[in-house]
Order: structure tokens, then sequence, then C-alpha cells
């Protein structure tokens, strides 16, 4: 890979799925940095302080986002994601990655402007470097 993007962010409860996740972004090379986020309401504390100076998180290129959370699912995250400013939101790419099989979940998907894609768990390098092609260019 030539070029990295400087940080993926995984928004998933799910501990194995994540470790799994960060393996393979680790394989493909394709990041400088990797944050892991298990709800919703987690990651929206950090996006909301991403690129701040002195203590401000890396903002991520590429969000990977669960559907099916406790507490707050993907659907719900969207909601309040919307609502950041635009400079928080900049130029991020997100991606729903679910293990729904309801065609209405992809649907509704295409319908939000916030989401650039819908793809079918489980992540693997292949789907990975064609997701950084897709909206990227580089792999």
């Amino acid at each position: 890979m030539q070029k990295k993007l400087s940080c993926i962010l995984l928004i998933d409860d799910d501990e194995p799925t994540n470790f799994i996740n960060r393996m393979i972004i680790e394989e493909v090379g394709c990041a400088g940095e990797v944050k892991i986020m298990q709800g919703g309401r987690e990651a929206l504390d950090y996006l909301s302080h991403c690129g701040e100076s002195a203590g401000g998180y890396p903002c991520p290129d590429l969000i990977l986002l669960d559907v099916n959370m406790p507490a707050m699912d993907g659907w719900e995250f969207l909601a309040q994601y919307k609502e950041l400013s635009n400079t928080q939101k900049a130029e991020i790419v997100v991606v729903m990655l679910t293990t729904s099989l309801n065609p209405d979940d992809q649907i509704r998907a295409e319908r939000i402007p916030e989401i650039s894609g819908f793809r079918n768990k489980p992540l693997n390098a292949d789907m990975l470097r064609q997701i950084i092609t897709d909206f990227f260019g580089v792999c």
C-alpha cells in the first residue's frame, strides 16, 4: 500500500470483532492509527474532540460502523453524527458493517447521505482494500 490513511475508527461493541478488524487493518497496512470505540456515545465524544489542538484526537479518515449495538445502535449514532459540525465530520467516510440479512437495512443506509458504503461482516483484507480504493483512490 502506497499511501496510508491517518486513522481508522472502529465502532463496534464486540471485542473479538474489533480485535480481528484491527489485525486486518494492520495486515493491509492502510492506516497509521486504529481507534476503537465500543459504542456510539463513546464515538461521538471522541469525534467531538477530533483535531483540537493540545490534547485533540486524530480525526479518522474512515469509520467502520456496526449497525447493531446496545445502548446506541448505528442508526442512533448517525442521527447524532449528523449534528456534528462540518469541521468535526471533515471528510470522514462512514461505512456500515453488519451481520443483518434484512434488505431494509441496506435500503435505509442508502437514504442517509452520511453513509458512504454498506458491507456485510466479516471484514476481510480484500474488502478493506476495496473500501480504501473506492473511497480514497489508494491501495
